[in-house]
């Protein structure tokens, strides 16, 4: 039945553009951290379809909370609750399995990271690893779990004695191999109208911290773009600035993206370059800023405000002129 669905990715998300760079694989992931101290656990746990989170976990009701209307995706409610007790059984297994089994002791933290990825034209690759203190400690792969050679004697152990389980790692498989991909596909499907919107950038320019003794650094700010994917260069005509430094994508309180570009140029060679972006809400109308040198702006703001001064200078004196003048003023006064 999976092999059914893959064309609705075609028909949702339809290729990257590779001119862009923006083709990426579609993944759904679930972080969680398990911390154990003064002889209890604190379970922390989100869900997220590539960058997007869709799903938190609520230790206190041991629940799934969904995130967005469509975070349900198209499962049912028995699929989702059973989805909710394989959760709260895992926590439960590797509480007593870490402490009692693996004999760790004291304040300890467990990071795991798993979930499926689509890439083109390889369908799903599914993961689950697991990590101790954020070092590697062990993973999941091919119905078989295997140390992480930072993992030590412990990963070792725990590798051998989950192995014996037979059927926890065919409940592992499944979740990844089947359940992981399903999921992901109906999110893709109940979420396309938020997914597949399109929001354009604003962009502005601006100096940044000079960067030495007759140097400029310009800045290239560009916001307000969904969805994440987005390319911005530096440019001087259709020669690309390869000392473009391209900042972090980072998210804006309304889950739209800020970018920024930064080019340090000598002071002189700043004249003729500009800013491009290029971003699939644009339409393939891409959005070009000029940079224009301080002292030419310098001079057509003085240009603009000496004009306004003048206007305005006039117009006081004309409303004077015709305020006081009670006949005519080209009148001639009769003898």
């Amino acid at each position: 039945m999976l092999f059914l669905l893959l064309p609705l990715l075609a028909a949702l998300f339809p290729g990257g553009d590779s001119e862009f760079g923006f083709e990426e694989p579609v993944s759904f992931h679930v972080m969680q951290t398990s911390s154990f101290h003064n002889h209890s656990w604190v379970h922390v746990g989100s869900g997220w379809l590539g960058e997007l989170e869709t799903h938190s976990w609520n230790s206190s009701s041991n629940t799934i909370i969904y995130l967005h209307p469509w975070s349900r995706g198209n499962f049912s409610n028995k699929e989702l609750v059973d989805l909710e007790k394989y959760f709260y059984v895992y926590f439960n297994e590797h509480q007593d399995f870490y402490i009692s089994q693996l004999m760790f002791k004291g304040i300890f933290d467990l990071q795991m990271a798993t979930g499926c990825e689509l890439h083109s034209g390889k369908g799903f690759i599914s993961f689950m690893q697991l990590a101790i203190q954020g070092s590697d400690f062990l993973s999941f792969h091919n119905k078989t779990w295997s140390p992480s050679p930072k993992g030590g004697r412990r990963a070792q152990k725990a590798c051998r004695l989950l192995n014996l389980n037979e059927a926890y790692k065919h409940r592992v498989h499944t979740l990844l191999s089947d359940t992981c991909p399903r999921f992901t596909l109906g999110l893709l499907d109940a979420g396309k109208a938020h997914l597949q919107q399109q929001v354009k950038p604003e962009a502005w320019l601006s100096s940044g911290p000079s960067p030495g003794p007759g140097h400029l650094l310009l800045v290239c700010h560009v916001s307000g773009f969904y969805p994440k994917p987005m390319w911005v260069m530096w440019m001087r005509g259709e020669q690309e600035q390869l000392g473009t430094q391209r900042g972090d994508i980072l998210p804006n309180a309304d889950e739209t993206w800020y970018l920024r570009a930064t080019l340090d140029v000598a002071a002189g060679e700043a004249a003729g370059l500009a800013c491009r972006v290029k971003h699939s809400s644009l339409g393939g109308q891409d959005l070009v800023l000029y940079w224009a040198p301080h002292s030419a702006l310098g001079w057509i703001l003085l240009a603009v405000t000496v004009a306004l001064a003048l206007l305005t200078g006039l117009g006081f004196w004309f409303r004077k002129r015709w305020t006081h003048c009670e006949v005519p003023c080209s009148a001639v006064p009769l003898k």
